[in-house]
C-alpha cells in the first residue's frame, strides 16, 4: 500500500486558518482514502522545538491529535497516529540524510530566510529542519505528502536528496511525487489559504502578533464573532470577489464557504453586489460563532487518556517500519 503522510506542529492552540486550510482537508482525505493507503499522522514534537512553544508542549501535543478527532478522524487498521520524538529512527536518519544534502540548498530555503531574518543569528534547528521533514517523509515512503504552498520548497528538497542518496547507494528511497501531483491527489485546484483578518495580503498566522488578526479554536464564540465584525474590507461600495483587489471581503466569502461547506461560486452569487458589508460580517460571525460552540464542545469530551492509547498503538508501528527502512539507510551507507 502507498502511503500518505502529515503533521502539524504543536507549538500553540491552531488557528481558524489551520483547521479550514490544513487539519480539516487532511481529515477528510484520511477518510476517503484509508481503505487503499497507509495514513500517517503524525505530531512533528521535534520540529514545534526550533522555535518558541506558547504553553505545554504535552498538552499541546494531546490537544492536537484531539483536533484531529473533533473533525471526524476515522481511525481504522491502515490510519496511524505518534508523536515523532517517540519514534528516534527520525532523528538518526536526518543526520544521514544531512551529510547528502548541502548548505546551498538549506541557505536557499524560503522559511529560513523569513524564520531568520533581523535576527543576529538562528538557531541550528531553523536552519536544518527541512532535512528532519525530508527524514519524515522518507523514513515512511510515503508519495503524498499534503502540505500548504509555503512548504512546497520542502518537498523539492525532499525529492532531490532522495534522488541523490538512491544515486549513491541504489534505490533505497521512495521519492515522493513532485508538487504538482500533490495538489491534484489533495483534489483541490489550489491549497486553502485562509487571510490575516487585519492584512488580508498575508494568511492567517498564530505567529503573528495582533490578536485580531487571527481566530485561535479556543477563543469563545463571542469573542470571535467580534473579530470577523472589526475585520478589515475595502472601499468599494459593494461585495465583489476578487483577492488581487479585494482580499478582505474575499477572505470573509471564503471562510463562508468553507465553514458551511458550500461551493465558492454558491457563497459569491448569494452577496455579489451587496453594498452592506455588514450583513455579509454578520452572517460570517454567525458561521464562525457555530462552528466553535459545536467544536469546543466536542473538544472537551475526548479523553487525554483515549489520545494517549491512540498514540500508544500508532508508535508500535511506526518504530516497526521506521526501524526497518533505518537499517536498510544504515546498510546502504556501510554503517551496518
Amino acid at each position: 500500500m502507498k502511503t500518505i503522510l502529515t503533521g502539524i506542529r504543536a507549538n500553540s492552540v491552531l488557528t481558524l486558518g489551520n483547521y479550514l486550510g490544513a487539519l480539516l482537508p487532511m481529515v477528510r482525505l484520511s477518510n476517503k482514502y484509508s481503505n487503499e493507503y497507509n495514513i500517517n499522522i503524525f505530531v512533528p514534537d521535534l520540529h514545534s522545538i526550533i522555535s518558541e512553544v506558547d504553553g505545554d508542549l504535552q498538552e499541546n501535543i494531546i490537544r492536537t491529535l484531539k483536533y484531529y478527532l473533533v473533525a471526524g478522524l476515522k481511525i481504522n487498521e491502515n490510519v496511524h497516529i505518534y508523536r515523532q520524538s517517540h519514534v528516534p529512527a527520525h532523528s538518526e536518519l536526518c543526520w544521514i540524510l544531512n551529510c547528502n544534502a548541502t548548505m546551498g540548498e538549506m541557505g536557499r530555503m524560503t522559511q529560513y530566510k523569513e524564520k531568520s531574518e533581523g535576527k543576529a543569528s538562528a538557531n541550528v534547528g531553523v536552519f536544518d529542519y527541512p532535512v528532519l521533514m525530508a527524514a519524515d517523509i522518507l523514513l515512511h515512503d510515503a508519495d503524498y505528502v499534503p502540505l500548504g504552498e509555503d512548504q512546497f520548497q520542502h518537498i523539492e528538497l525532499t525529492r532531490n536528496v532522495a534522488e541523490r542518496f538512491n544515486h549513491r547507494y541504489g534505490e533505497v528511497f521512495t521519492v515522493p511525487v513532485e508538487t504538482a501531483k500533490q495538489v491534484e491527489f489533495m483534489g483541490v485546484e489550489k491549497p486553502i489559504r485562509v487571510r490575516d483578518l487585519v492584512n488580508p495580503e498575508k494568511k492567517m498566522s498564530k505567529s503573528t502578533a495582533s490578536e485580531n488578526s487571527k481566530i485561535m479554536l479556543d477563543d469563545t464564540p463571542e469573542k470571535a464573532a467580534k473579530k470577523i465584525m472589526s475585520a478589515t474590507t475595502d472601499s468599494f461600495s459593494d461585495v465583489q470577489f476578487d483577492f488581487e483587489t479585494r482580499p478582505g471581503i474575499s477572505n470573509l466569502l471564503y471562510i463562508e464557504a468553507l465553514l458551511t461547506d458550500t461551493p465558492l461560486t454558491e457563497v459569491v452569487e448569494k452577496w455579489q453586489g451587496e453594498t452592506r458589508y455588514g450583513e455579509l460580517k454578520k452572517q460570517v460571525a454567525e458561521s464562525v460563532s457555530g462552528m466553535l460552540s459545536e467544536f469546543q464542545a466536542k473538544l472537551s469530551a475526548i479523553s487525554d487518556e483515549e489520545v494517549l492509547e491512540l498514540f500508544t498503538e500508532g508508535e508500535k508501528y511506526a518504530n516497526e517500519v521506521a526501524n526497518k527502512k533505518l537499517l536498510a539507510v544504515q546498510k546502504a551507507v556501510h554503517l551496518r
